[in-house]
């Protein structure tokens, strides 16, 4: 749990990584890395420019929502590998130019100039990550601060779950949807066709228990498709949906029901990019018809039935000879 302290002079937050201080450096460090995570939960980082040396400037964006763009820029004044960053944080423009606080409608007792620093420590392989911000003014804007803060470091756990290639579950209360991502160490191509080829899905997908018969796979807009599981027993579950987009190899838009339950028709998107090293980041978004819906199939096991396809999946990207059948 994010944990925030605050006194008169320093904002300080504490979080815990499921991953080794080499690989949250790096996402400190590097540019692709760091704008997968940087900005509060629903911005994006559209740029970053990463000079990581003692001395060397750094030049971030962040958008809102709204499409609004937040510039800021630093130097950095300590780099210890692994163990510590010290830089400086000013607002800026998009040419890197410092600006006022008041550039951005901040309000509030703002210097010239603030301080982070972050550490870095080892535990048991995975990463304790302090964070220091000296100079912000107290109140309100230090608590939008520490909101802000803690919603990237969500999107770093996220991130860095992913380079790790586990699937990251997003299923917040109240809410119609389930977004699950996962990182393949394969190209974006190969794990579209492990999703649109019919020999394919049947080596991969639902859990380890069933196996499953791919009865109809018309992979067109408009097409249907209808797939079922069996267990050891004859037991067969069978699930079905309309292709509504296709478009190789980025997205596939397709309705999802459980014949067990009929008329809880959910919506999926699947997106595939591109990610560094010839991997493939896929992000998968369920759009059901009410939160309670959504909640069902939650409680029937859905969690886990998607983490055991995932490593089913990958287990499947691993093998050459399906990465030849695949290519």
């Amino acid at each position: 749990m994010p944990a925030a302290i605050k006194n008169k002079d320093d904002l300080i937050i504490t979080r815990f990584f499921d991953a080794p201080c080499d690989h949250v450096w790096k996402a400190w460090s590097e540019p692709e890395r760091f704008q997968r995570w940087w900005g509060p939960k629903l911005f994006t980082a559209p740029h970053a420019s990463i000079d990581f040396r003692v001395g060397g400037r750094y030049l971030a964006c962040m958008r809102s929502p709204e499409g609004r763009d937040f510039w800021s820029t630093g130097v950095y004044l300590e780099i210890v590998p692994d163990e510590r960053i010290i830089y400086t944080d000013n607002f800026a423009d998009e040419k890197g130019n410092v600006v006022a606080a008041s550039h951005y409608g901040m309000t509030g007792d703002w210097p010239e100039e603030l301080q982070v620093t972050v550490t870095f420590e080892d535990f048991d392989g995975n990463t304790k990550m302090t964070l220091r911000h000296a100079g912000l003014p107290s109140g309100q804007m230090k608590e939008l601060a520490a909101d802000g803060w803690n919603g990237s470091f969500d999107k770093l756990a996220e991130s860095l779950a992913s380079e790790h290639n586990q699937t990251t579950i997003i299923a917040e209360p109240d809410k119609q949807e389930i977004i699950f991502t996962r990182t393949f160490d394969a190209p974006r191509m190969v794990v579209f066709k492990a999703y649109t080829d019919p020999w394919l899905i049947s080596e991969w997908w639902g859990p380890k228990r069933f196996s499953t018969i791919v009865d109809s796979m018309d992979v067109r807009e408009g097409g249907v498709w209808r797939f079922i599981n069996r267990d050891a027993y004859g037991n067969e579950y069978a699930f079905r949906g309309v292709y509504h987009t296709v478009r190789q190899p980025e997205r596939l838009v397709y309705t999802f029901e459980f014949e067990g339950m009929p008329d809880h028709t959910a919506l999926e998107t699947v997106s595939f990019e591109e990610d560094m090293d010839d991997k493939t980041r896929m992000t998968s978004r369920s759009v059901y018809q009410s939160a309670k819906d959504r909640d069902e199939m939650l409680k029937a096991g859905m969690q886990e039935g998607v983490v055991e396809t995932m490593d089913r999946l990958a287990e499947l990207l691993a093998k050459s000879t399906i990465l030849k059948k695949a290519a």
